[in-house]
């Protein structure tokens, strides 16, 4: 426990009224000085207990009369939500409270592939086997199912859901093939060509992409992917591999490591952080997770307003660690061969279903789908906006402040397309028809359930 706050202690044991005004404005009688505690995540975060129950609220802060009882102490805060940095989909301190991985945008999936017949199937990123066994079920028509993934956890895993769900299809057709492989999706076609050529030739009907990273990985602190796990700092989806993130951080040149956080993690103090990590190299190298996130912890943070002060948000290292994850396992290389692969796969009507989670992934299967579709490069240049504008005479209204301004006239605009039916989420190309052109993200209610699931989006193409 942290030191009381006797301001707020004493205001809260006045009574009414002052009881009323502290519960009402605790953030302001909590300076950021007094109330601001390091939380478990290395982020500056707000947190108090109200008569031993933790509260949460506007800065991470909130009171409630009923759970009043007596002192208020600081406490380091756990739950509250963190900023949404898309390209961070998978943010680790929420997946890491699931102790089973939910699949995301599951319903969405199953409907993209609802009334049409699926007799050849590929999943790429088997996982634990929650889309597959939802597809599965699905569609009893399904005569040969293919599984992807490198990570043997993931098979052990994914397999006795896949054999109980073949177990109890209702009025099977034929016999189910059901062929798992150890491999990276980027070898679909290859696997699939040895397997059965008429498949890679143009025989499967549906394949799908879950580009997410699965809590059976992330909570395994061996693995090396949470900075909120003591592990070494492996981070490899396949444990064949021979490049660990260790190798990354103890050899290779400033110069490259600090590429790798600038592309690959957004982090803007990759220059920085770079450094530090170089220099780390004095002092023994770094060999595990706890140690890269005291290197990156020193190094970056978030500041808001003029006086500088830190506030709660993403953690330091999630940028960092994202960065070096996608370089072990060279992901997006990985991802722009596989999207090209499965398509050529795919049989006329078929349809590819890719759920990414930050938004590098997001932009190569933004522009892939385009190339593939055959859409030209002046016919996408406002691919996900409107051209319905809301008329003239709502731009202003006295007053109001420039982003609600925003905020009503994209209400307005959105409302009007729907009415004349002129936003549509279909782009017809010469080769395919992208089914979103908008990506599908998850509901309110999906994100309440799951949290991980904020930063995913779902793009649907259909090859003709």
């Amino acid at each position: 426990m942290l030191p009381v706050c006797a301001s707020l202690r004493h205001s809260l044991a006045l009574g009414s009224p002052f009881r009323s005004a502290a519960l009402g404005n605790a953030s302001r009688l909590l300076s950021p000085r007094v109330a601001r505690t390091l939380g478990t995540r290395g982020a500056w975060n707000y947190g108090f207990q109200v008569g031993g129950r933790p509260c949460y609220g506007r800065a991470g802060l909130r009171l409630s009369n009923s759970c009043f009882s007596g002192d208020v102490v600081l406490v380091e805060e756990s739950k509250a939500r963190l900023s949404d940095g898309e390209e961070q989909e998978h943010e680790e301190d929420e997946v890491q409270r699931e102790a089973v991985h939910v699949p995301v945008l599951l319903k969405e999936v199953v409907d993209h592939f609802e009334g049409r017949r699926l007799l050849n199937y590929v999943d790429c990123t088997l996982g634990a086997g929650g889309h597959a066994c939802a597809v599965l079920s699905a569609h009893s028509e399904m005569e040969t199912f293919v599984g992807f993934d490198v990570d043997p956890v993931a098979h052990a895993e994914a397999e006795p859901r896949l054999q109980q769900v073949i177990s109890t299809r209702s009025s099977p057709s034929s016999e189910l093939n059901l062929h798992l492989i150890r491999t990276n999706f980027r070898n679909i076609k290859t696997a699939l060509r040895e397997m059965n050529p008429k498949l890679a030739d143009g025989g499967v009907d549906g394949i799908l992409m879950d580009l997410g990273m699965s809590s059976m990985q992330v909570n395994e602190g061996e693995r090396g992917f949470s900075f909120m796990r003591e592990g070494p700092a492996d981070m490899r989806m396949d444990p064949t591999s021979s490049l660990k993130a260790e190798e990354i951080l103890n050899s290779w040149p400033e110069a490259e490591v600090g590429r790798i956080l600038r592309d690959y993690g957004d982090e803007r103090r990759w220059k920085h952080i770079a450094r530090k990590i170089v220099q780390q190299r004095l002092s023994g190298g770094i060999n595990t997770t706890s140690e890269l996130v005291a290197v990156i912890g020193g190094s970056s943070f978030t500041r808001s307003g003029k006086n500088g002060r830190l506030k709660p948000g993403m953690h330091p290292a999630t940028r960092s660690f994202q960065a070096l994850r996608i370089a072990v396992n060279d992901e997006l290389k990985s991802l722009e061969v596989a999207l090209s692969d499965a398509f050529s796969c795919l049989s006329p009507g078929g349809r590819l279903q890719v759920i990414s989670f930050h938004s590098l992934e997001d932009r190569i299967v933004k522009q892939f789908f385009l190339n593939a579709a055959g859409l030209q490069k002046s016919s996408n240049e406002d691919y996900e906006d409107s051209d319905v504008r809301a008329p003239q005479e709502y731009n202003h209204i006295p007053g109001e402040t420039r982003h609600s301004k925003y905020i009503r006239k994209k209400s307005l605009t959105n409302e009007l397309g729907e009415r004349s039916g002129r936003i549509k989420n279909v782009a017809e190309g010469r080769y395919a028809k992208i089914l979103t052109k908008r990506p599908i993200a998850p509901s309110d209610e999906e994100m309440s359930v799951n949290p991980r699931s904020r930063s995913a989006k779902l793009r649907v193409i259909e090859k003709k």
